[in-house]
């Protein structure tokens, strides 16, 4: 499976009801499991972003469509990026010309 990094900011409606957004957390925890992703790793941060998420996900199709379901409820913005771990970054530098 793909690695991906998702940067969160919540919207003024999910800052509004931040106190349920656990329960929302628990929710896409679900909606990952359902599509046959996984969830790895989420952290509350400070900066320009409000969530991190790193995420296994079978292809670009099935994080696009996590994406939009996440962002369609109001809560939160996201911006996805495609993350390569090391062994992955060394295979594509290798493969260079």
């Amino acid at each position: 499976m793909a690695t991906y990094i998702t940067l969160i900011r919540w919207t003024q409606k999910g800052i509004e009801n931040v106190k349920e957004s656990p329960a929302r957390l628990d929710a896409v925890k679900k909606a990952y499991k359902a599509m046959g992703a996984e969830l790895k790793e989420f952290y509350l941060v400070m900066g320009q972003y409000d969530m991190v998420v790193v995420s296994e996900v079978p292809d670009d199709e099935t994080v696009a469509k996590l994406a939009l379901s996440m962002g369609s409820e109001g809560a939160i913005r996201t911006e996805t990026l495609r993350a390569f771990t090391e062994d992955e970054y060394r295979k594509i530098i290798a493969a260079l010309p």
